[in-house]
């Protein structure tokens, strides 16, 4: 990865959906050489996806959350990401270190179904005990790659 590749990607980062020709625009190069050297990092697993991002609350998810929680002895990971897959509003699931073994990001139409929610992951998802959190605001950075 060069100079430009890095330039290339942190343009898609900003808008994934810009055309090759206005990212070869952007980096001085042709639109083919572009799209090769996209098409390039796509192979070797540096560009994973093209996303949308969602306005959740847009959505009638008016109510976002963290949610921590501990799983009880005996459950594995594995065995807890497949339980969640069919429990709605579990955005992401990303296993920590420290004192709790998951961080969720939930997205909830109100309280009344945050609860609901809670109760699915202690019901089916064999959690011993959870700390959630409610998100007021949040802010989405474009601060250049390292």
């Amino acid at each position: 990865m060069d100079k430009i590749d890095r330039e290339i990607l942190e343009t898609m980062r900003k808008n994934s959906r810009i055309s090759y020709t206005e990212l070869g625009q952007k980096v001085f190069l042709s639109a083919n050489t572009v799209s090769e050297r996209v098409r390039r990092m796509q192979e070797s697993g540096i560009i994973l996806a093209f996303e949308t991002r969602l306005d959740l609350r847009a959505m009638g998810l008016a109510l976002i959350a963290i949610i921590d929680v501990k799983l009880s002895p005996g459950v594995a990971a594995v065995d807890f990401e497949a339980h969640i897959q069919d429990i709605p509003g579990i955005i992401e699931a990303t296993l920590m270190t420290g004192s709790f073994d998951y961080m969720l990001r939930v997205a909830c139409r109100d309280q009344d179904a945050l609860v609901r929610l809670t109760e699915l992951l202690r019901a089916r998802g064999g959690v011993l005990e959870s700390y959630t959190r409610v998100l007021l605001r949040s802010a989405q950075l474009r601060n250049r790659l390292a």
